[in-house]
């Protein structure tokens, strides 16, 4: 099973080498919490966190 990675920029959790949201490839396994967002557009955390696709998230990052 392949690693999962955060992205330092949107903190998008994926296991590919470039992040399928925001395009970066500064990507971390060093990554803690996660967020599971299924309709952005109505939720609060997404909101909160400015998060506008559907997806796993990171909590925190480094």
């Amino acid at each position: 099973m392949a690693r999962e990675m955060a992205c330092r920029k949107c903190k998008h959790v994926t296991t590919e080498k470039v992040c399928p949201v925001c395009k970066s490839s500064d990507l971390t396994p060093d990554w803690s919490g996660v967020v599971l967002v299924v309709d952005p557009s109505n939720s609060q955390i997404s909101k909160i966190l400015s998060i506008t696709k559907k997806g796993k998230y990171a909590i925190k990052v480094t």
